[in-house]
């Protein structure tokens, strides 16, 4: 069976010992990404250090107007061939081999490792009840726990609203498709009171779902957030009016869910 042009393994080359085939140019034997394919395929940028969007060697003009609600952003890739259908195996086959190499292609990427070393935690994005169970896991939690697992803590976001998923959606639309979707688990809230984390997901398009998680983190108290993800797209984050907007409304109900003034 071929997704987005890669052939799919029978599940035994998916076993604990890994392919026999790169996903990539199907070179033998080989991981599920091959060296060589790394070295072609993520080959580093000059990004925006604050959105990570490609071309820009200081802060963007849109970050440097209005600036997101953390303060350093992080990428490996940018989104396209290979790496979409690399992430399509992982999301939507329950590819834990192909996990694991995303994380190794993350690892070596520039900040990345200092990044989790300076973090006293890692937070991946959360999934809504009904997508976890459609999906079996959390695939931003599998990244986490292959990049630092000691500092993963798998449960500290919830996504308390089932929005509609963000791809589907045009650009003015997706950060008020998330206001309110997130809270900080209150079991984890003074844990992660005055703390430096790594805010994880796999994907940053417009930013709208890192943007919602970033603001429900800074409603207990993180200090520092750095928004790690493993592709970017070449679009802008959202459009400031709207991002303004949805902070003061996001804001709101996350104080309300944990009882906050």
């Amino acid at each position: 069976m071929a997704l987005f042009g890669f052939t799919s393994p029978a599940p035994w080359l998916t076993s604990r010992r890994g392919y026999s085939l790169c996903a990539v140019c199907h070179a033998w034997p080989a991981e599920p990404i091959c060296s060589p394919c790394v070295e072609r395929f993520a080959q580093p940028l000059a990004r925006c250090p604050i959105c990570a969007l490609p071309g820009h060697t200081s802060t963007c003009p849109e970050c440097t107007q209005h600036p997101p609600p953390w303060q350093r952003g992080l990428c490996a890739v940018t989104y396209g061939y290979p790496w979409d259908a690399c992430l399509a195996r992982l999301k939507f086959q329950g590819d834990s081999a192909m996990g694991r190499s995303l994380a190794h292609v993350m690892q070596h990427a520039p900040g990345i490792e200092p990044a989790l070393e300076m973090a006293q935690w890692v937070v991946p994005m959360p999934l809504s009840i009904a997508r976890l169970r459609e999906r079996g896991f959390n695939q931003s939690l599998v990244l986490a726990r292959h990049l630092a697992k000691h500092k993963t803590l798998g449960q500290a976001l919830l996504r308390i609203k089932d929005t509609a998923p963000q791809a589907s959606l045009p650009k003015a639309q997706r950060l008020h498709n998330v206001v309110g979707a997130m809270v900080v688990h209150p079991r984890h809230a003074n844990t992660l009171n005055q703390c430096s984390v790594v805010l994880l997901d796999d994907v940053m398009t417009t930013g709208s779902s890192l943007h919602a998680a970033a603001i429900a983190l800074r409603q207990v108290g993180v200090r520092h957030i750095t928004a790690m993800v493993f592709a970017r797209t070449d679009a802008p984050r959202v459009d400031a009016s709207v991002a303004t907007l949805a902070v003061g409304e996001n804001a709101g109900h996350v104080s309300h869910r944990l009882g906050t003034p």
